[in-house]
């Protein structure tokens, strides 16, 4: 689809009030094309008000800006990703990702109620969000139509990157507060940042070079500990340092002390995009990681070890569909099911001391469904295990032993296999 196509025709934009956002929708209303904007108020911080993109969308020509309030949908989808520890590649919480399905799935039923059945989206063509507003769309509404300028052949001749786009908005008077000085790109919402390209894309550039919007980096946190207690119940936090919470409040004070203490700030990876390329982001989720390692020390007392081993499986499958798109089918829904048994156990209260970015257990209590017992695990004259119990079970699993190194399939030093007899 190209611009060409739409000439008369009304478009939902999904916008955030940016450089992306105000050029796009100007160029369009220039090609003969209604636009009507629609902005998720995900809790983004780096608006002050996020009534004041409704102001920047209609002084780029839209018909009408509406704003839909998503913060709780998508703090409840990043209560789900830490319920599932769904990190990306190792390290990467997925904000940015779960909340285009988040986004897209508020939009829709606003753009339905205008009568609008086309999406504009300003995600590039090298990225990973194209992909999933997509296929989120796709998966909500098989009905509409997605246009992404950006796969737009005249689009693209008119505008080579941010600096043609730049120049354009300062031509119309837009208001954009991208400059050509700005040294990287920023995308936000309640659960983190995500920092990317411009001089982040050399990797000679450290992570330290951001500035933080949530918080500070570890080396400019207090000098002192402090201490964070979140208590879990069916795996969502229901208080705060002893204060009933909900999972946006949760999120939001947990963002603030994490972020204080340089938790989760400065997160750099280089990671697989979707469409094949390699990535360099730097990202920022204070709540996300301070929470969710909350919950992972709470899960290392509730798992066995062939529950912990479906756990870790399903986590990697549940990150890496969120990443590509996928949140909405049944894969992940299946996936998510799966450890449902686990999230109804994982009831309990978790202290973590912070310091410079780290976050360490402190102490952990009230968790019902505890697999761990002091007497038990004691090494010392305390509780029911018979040490001599043990003979039995450690012979049975010798005799297995024995014959790998019968078979010779064991080894003596190392990797080396031990040469034949």
């Amino acid at each position: 689809m190209n611009v060409e196509a739409l000439k008369g025709k009304t478009v939902g934009a999904a916008v955030s009030g940016g450089l992306d956002s105000c050029t796009i929708t100007r160029w369009l209303v220039d090609n003969g094309v209604n636009v009507v904007c629609f902005t998720a108020d995900l809790g983004q911080p780096d608006e002050e008000n996020v009534e004041e993109i409704c102001e920047r969308m209609l002084a780029c020509g839209a018909q009408d800006a509406v704003i839909v309030d998503a913060k709780d949908s998508l703090a409840m989808a990043g209560i789900k990703v830490i319920q599932s520890q769904a990190k990306y590649e190792g390290g990467y919480w997925n904000t940015t990702g779960i909340a285009r399905h988040v986004t897209v799935e508020a939009l829709l039923p606003e753009m339905e109620k205008c009568g609008i059945y086309i999406l504009s989206h300003g995600c590039t063509g090298r990225g990973n969000d194209q992909v999933r507003f997509q296929l989120a769309a796709n998966m909500l509404n098989p009905e509409l139509s997605v246009y992404a300028p950006w796969r737009d052949a005249i689009f693209l001749e008119r505008f080579g990157g941010r600096k043609e786009m730049i120049d354009y908005c300062s031509e119309h008077g837009l208001p954009i507060r991208a400059t050509h000085e700005k040294p990287y790109s920023t995308d936000a919402n309640l659960l983190g940042l995500t920092h990317e390209a411009g001089k982040l894309e050399s990797l000679k550039t450290p992570a330290r070079f951001i500035t933080p919007g949530m918080g500070v980096h570890p080396t400019d946190a207090p000098d002192e500990v402090e201490y964070f207690t979140a208590a879990f119940s069916n795996g969502i936090p229901v208080e705060v340092n002893g204060s009933p919470a909900s999972p946006l409040s949760a999120l939001i004070e947990a963002n603030r002390i994490g972020g204080r203490n340089g938790v989760g700030i400065g997160i750099h990876t280089v990671e697989n995009r979707f469409v094949g390329i390699k990535s360099r982001g730097v990202y920022e989720s204070p709540g996300m990681e301070l929470l969710g390692k909350c919950y992972e020390y709470l899960l290392q007392l509730i798992l066995d070890r062939r529950a912990t081993r479906v756990f870790e499986q399903v986590s990697a499958v549940v990150a890496e569909q969120i990443y590509q798109g996928y949140w909405f089918d049944p894969a992940t829904q299946s996936q998510l099911a799966s450890i449902a048994p686990f999230t109804r156990l994982a009831q309990g209260v978790v202290t973590v001391a912070l310091y410079k970015g780290s976050v360490a257990f402190h102490a952990a209590g009230e968790a019902p469904h505890s697999l761990y017992s002091e007497e038990t695990a004691s090494m010392e004259d305390v509780g029911d295990f018979n040490h001599a119990d043990s003979e039995g079970y450690v012979s049975v699993l010798g005799v297995g032993a024995r014959a790998l190194a019968a078979a010779g399939q064991t080894t003596k030093e190392g990797l080396r296999i031990r040469p034949e007899a």
